[in-house]
């Protein structure tokens, strides 16, 4: 039940229409910006992690589920025509969804639900997600389910493009924050 609230909590009280505005354009570029752009990681994670960032202060509930899934799809696509990590990834794959997620909650809970600051929040947010990636991808190459270059990738650079992807989302919320 807490996290169905949790879910729930908006920063803006859009109507109905806009709101499904914006998970369809955040549906449309999460899963076919990283099959455009494929790389380098950096901009598409940058991207991504600012529309998870915007979508979970504006979004509410199970409407956040295509936000949090499809980027990771559109990666999978996009490594199945380029790639040959394509195996490697599937393996992550959950643990991306978690990870997105994770992401998404902090700002519900901390920047909406507990009304703390934004740089705290996004400091908080980063780097849960980025730890538990890390994690996640440490535990997957010693069991040899993934190889060493998904511990850069779910680590520093998943910091680095959360932080990044903050930081633009700061300023898409501070231009809604205008027009609301």
């Amino acid at each position: 039940m807490y996290i169905n609230k949790l879910a729930n909590l908006q920063k803006y009280k859009w109507c109905a229409g806009y709101e499904a505005i914006e998970i369809v354009w955040y549906s449309i570029i999460g899963f076919f910006l990283p099959l455009m752009l494929a790389h380098p990681q950096w901009l598409v994670g940058t991207i991504v992690n600012a529309m998870l960032i915007n979508a979970a202060i504006t979004v509410r509930g199970y409407k956040l589920l295509p936000i949090i899934l499809l980027p990771s799809l559109g990666v999978l696509s996009a490594g199945l025509i380029l790639g040959k990590f394509t195996i490697f990834l599937l393996y992550m794959i959950p643990f991306i969804w978690i990870g997105n997620s994770i992401l998404v909650f902090a700002f519900k809970l901390f920047n909406i639900g507990k009304s703390w600051k934004y740089a705290p929040t996004l400091a908080v947010g980063a780097a849960a997600k980025a730890l538990f990636l890390f994690s996640s991808a440490f535990v997957l190459f010693k069991l040899g389910l993934v190889p060493a270059v998904f511990l850069t990738a779910m680590g520093i650079m998943q910091l680095v493009t959360v932080l990044s992807g903050g930081a633009l989302a700061f300023v898409v919320e501070k231009l809604k924050g205008l027009a609301a």
